[in-house]
């Protein structure tokens, strides 16, 4: 069969290219054609067009895009028109992947939407789109299949992918000597893979880092960016930046500030303390204020229904803030276990791996009936 997969930013990359690996061991004739990055590229396949072109997030940073969103959105739907899939799936992504939804619903096109765009954080009435224009949705988050039912749709719950991804994982024992790092504690920077995310944060986090002398700050470099690009915000500071080996920087780490998104979780799951960040256009946050009709912004808090995690945000993300949380965390013993035993409830919520490999049968299946 030919499968068409739509992501749009770093993470549907990551559960795209699990998912991509799940269906290949069950379908060895699949095809895949796909919107994406690098890590579904190396699963093999035609890769269209790389995310890094279309992650603009945010109301303002969309309206400023948005001729290129229309663009990219427009050749998305001429190539699947001209390859003639036998499913699409979109991952996540909701403002592009719901209206290319729509248009494969039209055109005859069953659609397997994989990772529940988050409507019930705001606009909860967009459900009565989804059920118009998807034909299968597959959700990651345990309360989302409540959620789905109140709006009397039968969804399929699988599973949290990044359990996968992490499962998965093999630890390289040699990180350290082989990015010349020393034995110095390691706290992890993970300031998202968004342009607009690195220039509303990272300059914050390189301000936190003098006041840490016994530390070494390493940053978990996007690959939609370079060296170059990072070069300009570390300045003298010898804050070094590794591609492609976040958990195992994880997997180092004493604590982290992160970006709020998919990292938190995946920091969590490596049972690393954290503190939250974000900052983002002053008109964007307050859109969301008036709209969005959740308590927290990170999943950990979320999936938990409560603060396992400090969230600075806004006019909080500040570097004396920052500074305060990480400091709790490295010298607090108290307030450090209660984050790591909070992280076992965690590990109890989630469940155990095997998404992607639940997704895959469950849509081979759905096909061939």
């Amino acid at each position: 069969m030919k499968y068409y997969l739509i992501a749009g930013e770093a993470s549907g990359d990551l559960h795209g290219a699990n998912l991509i690996a799940a269906l290949k061991l069950r379908d060895p004739k699949a095809e895949f054609r796909f919107y994406g990055g690098d890590l579904m590229k190396a699963e093999g396949g035609t890769l269209v067009k790389h995310y890094a072109e279309m992650a603009y997030m945010g109301f303002v940073e969309v309206a400023l895009n948005l001729r290129k969103i229309l663009k990219n959105m427009k050749s998305c739907k001429e190539d699947i028109a001209a390859w003639n899939p036998d499913v699409i799936i979109p991952i996540d992504f909701p403002g592009f992947n719901l209206k290319i939804a729509a248009y494969c619903k039209e055109k005859g096109f069953p659609v397997f939407y994989y990772i529940s765009p988050k409507v019930w954080a705001w606009n909860q009435k967009r459900v009565l789109k989804i059920k118009k224009v998807v034909d299968k949705m597959f959700c990651i988050l345990p309360f989302e299949v409540d959620f789905y039912q109140s709006w009397d749709m039968k969804v399929d719950y699988i599973g949290n992918p990044l359990l996968d991804a992490v499962f998965n994982h093999k630890k390289n024992e040699a990180f350290l000597t082989q990015n010349n790092l020393s034995q110095k504690p390691i706290i992890a920077l993970l300031p998202g893979s968004r342009k607009q995310e690195l220039k509303g944060i990272l300059p914050d986090m390189m301000q936190v880092v003098d006041q840490f002398p016994d530390y070494q700050f390493i940053i978990a470099g996007a690959p939609s960016f370079d060296q170059n690009h990072y070069a300009s915000f570390i300045g003298e500071k010898n804050v070094p930046v590794v591609f492609n080996q976040t958990y195992d920087l994880l997997g180092n780490a004493t604590a982290a500030l992160v970006a709020s998104g998919t990292a938190t979780l995946e920091t969590a799951l490596f049972h690393v303390p954290q503190v939250v960040l974000y900052k983002g256009n002053a008109i964007t946050i307050a859109i969301a204020r008036a709209l969005i009709k959740i308590r927290f912004i990170s999943l950990v808090n979320l999936i938990m229904d409560r603060e396992i995690v400090k969230e600075l945000i806004q006019n909080d993300c500040t570097p004396e803030k920052i500074s305060k949380e990480l400091d709790r965390l490295l010298h607090n013993q108290s307030y450090r276990k209660t984050m790591l035993d909070n992280y076992d409830l965690l590990d109890e919520r989630m469940d155990e791996a095997g998404a992607s490999a639940k997704t895959a049968d469950l849509m081979i299946g759905y096909l061939k009936k």
